[in-house]
């Protein structure tokens, strides 16, 4: 019998322990679908920070470690830039990555560094209770936004993509979400360009993902879907904003 459907090699045997609905689950297959197509699971090393995506490393079959809050692309230019010929690659999510994160994340970029980053953005603080996050949208609600995020207080939502793309150091960027079969298939083909950014030494590649968190957001999994899509892609339009990487 044919088996045209299985673990990737790059993913653990550990059952996923996200919320139901969280696209972290899909988001992780691909990831490691990518190590494996590109043969290079023994030689990548992943850096989780902080957060929902602290838990990656229970579900990635790869060498890895994890970051102080915030700080996982210092700690990954640390080991890359000690391993050369390593693939290192970080998991974050906007609290993370946007918010404490942010001067690491900018820097990184500006240098240029060999670095592959996930950026999973759910508009909110997924593991700590669902506070409002650099990326939470005007209007939403959230734990520290009970009457929704006001201009005049909280200031606008980050884009943290666009502000990247004017970075000379950025071989590779794009935002996609996995709502879809075929958003699903153009986020697999991003995260390969990303990683081939740092395989062919390019510089660095990032690949934003939308994301849904049904707990925090007070949604069942298809009402924060339907939000997403109604949403927060109007407030992040998917879009290739950099690729130097090409076919």
């Amino acid at each position: 019998m044919e088996v045209i459907f299985k673990r990737p090699k790059a993913l653990s045997d550990r059952e996923f322990t996200y919320c139901p609905g969280c696209h972290h689950g899909i988001i992780h297959r691909l990831i490691a679908e990518v190590i494996d197509e590109l043969g290079i699971q023994e030689k990548t090393i992943m850096v989780a920070p902080v957060g929902c995506s602290v838990f990656a490393y229970e579900f990635f079959d790869v060498d890895g470690t994890v970051a102080p809050h915030g700080r996982a692309l210092a700690v990954a230019t640390g080991i890359k830039r000690a391993l050369p010929d390593r693939i290192v690659f970080t998991y974050q999510g906007d609290g993370d990555l946007a918010a404490i994160g942010i001067a690491e994340t900018i820097h990184a970029a500006n240098r240029g560094e060999k670095l592959t980053t996930i950026f999973v953005n759910n508009a909110v603080y997924g593991m700590t209770g669902g506070q409002m996050a650099p990326t939470t949208l005007l209007g939403q609600k959230t734990t520290t936004t009970p009457y929704g995020r006001t201009a005049a207080n909280d200031g606008y939502p980050l884009h943290v993509s666009e502000a990247l793309s004017t970075i000379g150091g950025v071989a590779y960027l794009e935002r996609t979400t996995v709502s879809t079969t075929k958003d699903i298939l153009n986020t697999k083909k991003a995260i390969k360009k990303a990683f081939l950014a740092q395989i062919k030494g390019l510089g660095f590649g990032m690949v934003e993902v939308l994301s849904t968190c049904p707990t925090n957001w007070g949604m069942s999994p298809v009402e924060a879907q339907n939000w997403l899509l109604e949403n927060m892609v109007k407030e992040f339009p998917p879009k290739v904003f950099v690729d130097k990487v090409g076919d």
